[in-house]
């Protein structure tokens, strides 16, 4: 049996920000990184925001069919962590662990469902190239400029439609938390003390609700701690598949 690494991107990039895990990983195990839907060129899901999330751990599950690989280490950071909790809901006979980085397990409050409506409303009125210029921020305050320019690059290439839908579908996730202490396989939580769309204090708590999981802390990072320490970010990662898959 076959056992693999699923990625799955952040809000609001594609699955070229793995490309440093997919290269570096590839003597680790097989690596499978995923676009959700409408990202990467890839068809927006014809569902409502309700069904995003399902329906992008569906087209994942769906990517790995004809590789070879039978289960896989989940890894999901931000967005990515919101659709790998419901990958693991859906397809738990694939999953032999799991990696949540940068993320959480709530749903998010009345005023952050206003906040990802008024973005998904903007973006459909005037397009993308408000958040490109102005992007959220993914990245610490010392991230060298040349990765603060490959962000925006990849961000500027999805369509804002798919951007839109993405904002929704965050903000009309479920709540995951009622599904932390039933989580039985091996599970790594990672989060950076550079991140400040989703703080330590907001991934921390996962570790302590989620049986036997480890929890690693990234120095100085930003929110898209696999882009902004990869070497670290590496080593977790292959550290917490050798002890999926011993």
């Amino acid at each position: 049996m076959t056992t693999g690494i699923l990625l799955l991107h952040a809000f609001p990039l594609d699955a070229d920000m793995w490309d440093v895990q997919v290269e570096g990983l590839a003597d680790v195990a097989p690596v499978v990184a995923v676009n959700l839907p409408g990202f990467g060129g890839t068809a927006v899901a014809p569902v409502d925001a309700g069904a995003w999330m399902d329906a992008a751990a569906d087209e994942a599950e769906a990517a790995l069919r004809g590789t070879g690989i039978d289960q896989v280490v989940v890894c999901g950071l931000s967005m990515g962590g919101y659709v790998a909790f419901s990958f693991l809901r859906r397809h738990p006979e694939r999953v032999v662990g799991l990696v949540l980085a940068n993320t959480k397990a709530g749903a998010d409050d009345d005023a952050a469902k206003q906040r990802r409506t008024d973005l998904a409303e903007r973006l459909r009125a005037e397009g993308s190239d408000f958040l490109v210029a102005s992007p959220p921020p993914l990245l610490s305050g010392s991230a060298p400029a040349g990765l603060v320019e490959r962000v925006k690059a990849i961000i500027g290439r999805q369509p804002a439609e798919s951007i839109a839908q993405a904002s929704l579908a965050m903000g009309a996730r479920v709540d995951s938390t009622p599904d932390l202490a039933g989580i039985a396989v091996p599970t790594l939580v990672v989060t950076s003390t550079g991140d400040t769309l989703i703080p330590p204090e907001a991934t921390k708590p996962m570790a302590d609700q989620i049986p036997d999981a480890t929890l690693a802390v990234i120095e100085g990072a930003g929110h898209l701690s696999s882009l902004e320490a990869p070497d670290e970010f590496n080593r977790l990662l292959a550290e917490h598949y050798r002890r999926c898959t011993s």
